[in-house]
Protein backbone atom coordinates (compact mmCIF):
# COMPACT_ATOMS: atom_id res chain seq x y z
CA UNK A 1 0.00 0.00 0.00
CA UNK A 2 1.31 3.35 -0.93
CA UNK A 3 2.41 5.50 2.11
CA UNK A 4 -0.69 7.88 3.15
CA UNK A 5 0.51 11.63 3.36
CA UNK A 6 -0.56 15.25 4.18
CA UNK A 7 -0.78 16.95 1.20
CA UNK A 8 -1.89 20.75 2.47
CA UNK A 9 -2.05 21.71 6.29
CA UNK A 10 -3.42 25.40 7.26
CA UNK A 11 -4.79 27.61 9.54
CA UNK A 12 -8.34 28.09 8.88
CA UNK A 13 -9.79 31.00 10.74
CA UNK A 14 -13.41 30.71 11.97
CA UNK A 15 -15.51 33.44 12.90
CA UNK A 16 -19.22 32.41 11.65
CA UNK A 17 -18.96 36.47 10.28
CA UNK A 18 -17.37 35.11 7.36
CA UNK A 19 -20.39 32.66 6.25
CA UNK A 20 -22.13 35.01 7.05
CA UNK A 21 -20.51 37.40 4.71
CA UNK A 22 -20.49 34.85 2.33
CA UNK A 23 -24.70 34.09 1.86
CA UNK A 24 -24.36 30.73 0.95
CA UNK A 25 -27.86 29.22 0.73
CA UNK A 26 -27.59 26.89 3.84
CA UNK A 27 -27.01 30.30 6.44
CA UNK A 28 -30.69 31.21 6.69
CA UNK A 29 -29.03 35.13 8.11
CA UNK A 30 -28.29 37.33 5.30
CA UNK A 31 -25.71 40.57 4.71
CA UNK A 32 -24.55 42.81 2.53
CA UNK A 33 -20.80 40.97 2.84
CA UNK A 34 -18.34 42.30 4.57
CA UNK A 35 -14.30 40.69 5.57
CA UNK A 36 -13.24 40.83 2.54
CA UNK A 37 -9.49 39.95 3.57
CA UNK A 38 -9.99 37.11 5.08
CA UNK A 39 -12.29 35.59 2.43
CA UNK A 40 -10.41 36.71 -0.57
CA UNK A 41 -8.05 34.26 1.50
CA UNK A 42 -10.24 31.37 1.92
CA UNK A 43 -10.91 31.64 -1.66
CA UNK A 44 -7.17 31.60 -3.09
CA UNK A 45 -6.83 28.56 -1.15
CA UNK A 46 -10.38 26.59 -1.76
CA UNK A 47 -9.22 27.33 -5.54
CA UNK A 48 -5.50 25.89 -5.00
CA UNK A 49 -8.09 23.01 -3.61
CA UNK A 50 -9.22 22.57 -5.97
CA UNK A 51 -6.06 21.48 -8.37
CA UNK A 52 -4.94 19.15 -5.54
CA UNK A 53 -5.83 15.65 -5.35
CA UNK A 54 -6.39 14.62 -1.86
CA UNK A 55 -9.18 11.65 -0.24
CA UNK A 56 -10.80 13.94 3.12
CA UNK A 57 -10.37 16.89 5.17
CA UNK A 58 -8.66 16.50 8.42
CA UNK A 59 -9.80 19.16 11.04
CA UNK A 60 -8.44 20.12 14.45
CA UNK A 61 -11.28 22.14 15.73
CA UNK A 62 -11.34 23.89 19.48
CA UNK A 63 -14.96 24.36 19.69
CA UNK A 64 -16.07 20.64 20.18
CA UNK A 65 -14.63 21.22 23.60
CA UNK A 66 -14.24 17.35 25.22
CA UNK A 67 -13.50 17.19 28.99
CA UNK A 68 -12.37 13.48 29.15
CA UNK A 69 -10.65 12.39 26.28
CA UNK A 70 -10.87 13.09 22.72
CA UNK A 71 -13.57 12.24 20.20
CA UNK A 72 -14.10 11.58 16.77
CA UNK A 73 -17.16 11.90 14.27
CA UNK A 74 -17.94 8.67 13.93
CA UNK A 75 -21.24 8.20 11.61
CA UNK A 76 -20.51 8.25 8.10
CA UNK A 77 -23.38 11.16 7.85
CA UNK A 78 -24.23 14.18 9.80
CA UNK A 79 -27.07 16.23 8.96
CA UNK A 80 -28.99 19.09 11.15
CA UNK A 81 -28.41 23.02 11.79
CA UNK A 82 -25.59 25.03 13.52
CA UNK A 83 -26.43 27.60 15.86
CA UNK A 84 -23.74 29.75 16.89
CA UNK A 85 -24.29 30.49 20.80
CA UNK A 86 -22.60 33.96 20.62
CA UNK A 87 -23.98 34.98 17.31
CA UNK A 88 -27.16 33.29 16.59
CA UNK A 89 -28.57 36.46 14.49
CA UNK A 90 -25.55 35.93 12.12
CA UNK A 91 -25.36 31.73 12.00
CA UNK A 92 -27.86 29.49 11.41
CA UNK A 93 -26.30 26.97 8.83
CA UNK A 94 -27.67 24.02 7.78
CA UNK A 95 -25.18 21.30 7.29
CA UNK A 96 -24.94 18.15 5.72
CA UNK A 97 -21.56 16.65 6.29
CA UNK A 98 -19.97 13.48 4.99
CA UNK A 99 -17.12 11.55 7.35
CA UNK A 100 -14.65 9.45 6.23
CA UNK A 101 -15.35 6.74 9.13
CA UNK A 102 -12.27 4.25 8.06
CA UNK A 103 -10.25 7.07 8.59
CA UNK A 104 -11.82 8.22 12.08
CA UNK A 105 -11.55 5.01 13.68
CA UNK A 106 -8.08 4.39 12.46
CA UNK A 107 -7.12 7.64 14.22
CA UNK A 108 -9.11 6.37 17.09
CA UNK A 109 -7.11 3.48 17.37
CA UNK A 110 -3.70 5.27 17.25
CA UNK A 111 -4.39 7.42 19.73
CA UNK A 112 -5.71 5.02 22.47
CA UNK A 113 -2.39 3.23 21.69
CA UNK A 114 -0.60 6.73 22.13
CA UNK A 115 -2.76 5.99 25.90
CA UNK A 116 -4.93 8.90 24.77
CA UNK A 117 -8.42 8.75 26.32
CA UNK A 118 -10.68 8.88 23.42
CA UNK A 119 -14.09 8.08 22.14
CA UNK A 120 -16.37 7.94 18.35
CA UNK A 121 -19.12 9.99 18.53
CA UNK A 122 -22.52 7.73 16.47
CA UNK A 123 -24.64 10.09 18.04
CA UNK A 124 -26.60 11.05 14.98
CA UNK A 125 -28.27 14.05 16.88
CA UNK A 126 -24.79 15.47 17.83
CA UNK A 127 -24.30 19.52 16.59
CA UNK A 128 -21.35 19.63 14.69
CA UNK A 129 -19.55 22.77 15.71
CA UNK A 130 -19.62 26.20 14.20
CA UNK A 131 -15.48 26.11 13.87
CA UNK A 132 -15.67 22.66 12.23
CA UNK A 133 -18.06 24.20 9.83
CA UNK A 134 -17.19 27.70 9.07
CA UNK A 135 -13.77 26.51 8.16
CA UNK A 136 -14.50 23.78 6.27
CA UNK A 137 -17.31 25.62 4.14
CA UNK A 138 -15.20 28.34 3.19
CA UNK A 139 -12.62 25.52 2.07
CA UNK A 140 -14.85 23.58 0.32
CA UNK A 141 -18.09 24.98 -0.32
CA UNK A 142 -18.97 22.03 -2.29
CA UNK A 143 -18.60 19.82 0.43
CA UNK A 144 -17.49 16.91 -2.21
CA UNK A 145 -14.90 15.64 0.08
CA UNK A 146 -15.47 13.57 3.65
CA UNK A 147 -14.04 14.96 6.87
CA UNK A 148 -12.92 13.55 9.80
CA UNK A 149 -13.79 15.91 12.57
CA UNK A 150 -11.26 15.93 15.99
CA UNK A 151 -12.43 17.50 19.38
CA UNK A 152 -10.39 19.99 21.69
CA UNK A 153 -9.78 18.12 24.77
CA UNK A 154 -9.35 20.77 27.71
CA UNK A 155 -6.83 19.07 29.67
CA UNK A 156 -5.80 22.72 30.83
CA UNK A 157 -8.89 23.03 33.06
CA UNK A 158 -7.76 19.84 35.26
CA UNK A 159 -4.17 20.23 34.79
CA UNK A 160 -2.33 23.01 32.84
CA UNK A 161 -1.75 24.33 29.95
CA UNK A 162 1.48 21.94 29.63
CA UNK A 163 -0.64 18.61 29.43
CA UNK A 164 -2.37 20.19 27.06
CA UNK A 165 -0.22 20.88 24.65
CA UNK A 166 1.93 17.55 25.74
CA UNK A 167 -0.95 15.84 25.07
CA UNK A 168 -1.74 17.10 21.16
CA UNK A 169 1.40 16.46 20.16
CA UNK A 170 1.18 13.21 21.16
CA UNK A 171 -2.72 13.49 19.83
CA UNK A 172 -0.93 14.65 16.57
CA UNK A 173 1.55 12.06 16.09
CA UNK A 174 -1.01 9.55 16.49
CA UNK A 175 -3.11 11.29 13.71
CA UNK A 176 -0.16 11.30 11.71
CA UNK A 177 0.57 7.25 11.94
CA UNK A 178 -2.90 6.86 10.90
CA UNK A 179 -2.98 9.11 7.81
CA UNK A 180 0.50 7.19 6.43
CA UNK A 181 -1.14 3.49 7.63
CA UNK A 182 -4.04 4.44 5.43
CA UNK A 183 -2.72 5.44 2.20
CA UNK A 184 -4.70 8.41 1.62
CA UNK A 185 -3.73 11.89 0.84
CA UNK A 186 -5.40 14.02 3.46
CA UNK A 187 -5.34 18.18 3.93
CA UNK A 188 -4.94 19.13 7.00
CA UNK A 189 -7.01 21.83 9.07
CA UNK A 190 -6.33 24.10 12.04
CA UNK A 191 -9.95 26.07 12.89
CA UNK A 192 -8.79 28.64 14.89
CA UNK A 193 -9.03 32.45 15.24
CA UNK A 194 -5.59 34.11 15.64
CA UNK A 195 -7.45 37.29 17.26
CA UNK A 196 -11.07 37.88 18.42
CA UNK A 197 -10.77 41.57 18.16
CA UNK A 198 -13.18 41.62 15.37
CA UNK A 199 -14.67 45.60 14.83
CA UNK A 200 -14.29 47.97 17.27
CA UNK A 201 -17.38 48.83 18.01
CA UNK A 202 -21.27 46.71 17.70
CA UNK A 203 -23.96 47.91 16.03
CA UNK A 204 -27.62 47.12 17.55
CA UNK A 205 -29.42 44.20 17.09
CA UNK A 206 -31.67 44.61 13.83
CA UNK A 207 -35.65 44.15 14.61
CA UNK A 208 -35.32 41.61 11.61
CA UNK A 209 -33.07 39.28 12.17
CA UNK A 210 -32.72 38.11 8.93
CA UNK A 211 -32.17 41.01 6.80
CA UNK A 212 -28.70 42.02 9.16
CA UNK A 213 -26.65 45.22 7.24
CA UNK A 214 -22.96 45.91 8.25
CA UNK A 215 -22.97 49.18 10.59
CA UNK A 216 -19.93 50.49 9.29
CA UNK A 217 -18.20 49.15 6.25
CA UNK A 218 -14.80 50.88 6.96
CA UNK A 219 -14.68 48.59 9.86
CA UNK A 220 -13.93 45.15 7.67
CA UNK A 221 -12.61 46.13 4.40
Amino acid sequence: MTKGEIVLGCLAPHPPHLVYAENPPQNEAFSEGGWETLRWGYAKLARKLKTIDYDAIVIFTPHWQTYIGTHFLGLPEFKSKSVDPVFPNLFRYNYDLKVDVELAEAMHEETEKAGIITKMMRNPDFRVDYGTITSCHLLNPDWDKPIVTISSNRNSHYYSNEVMIEQAKALGEACMKAIEKSGKKVVLVSSHSLSHRHFVTEAPLPEDMSREHIYNHSQYV
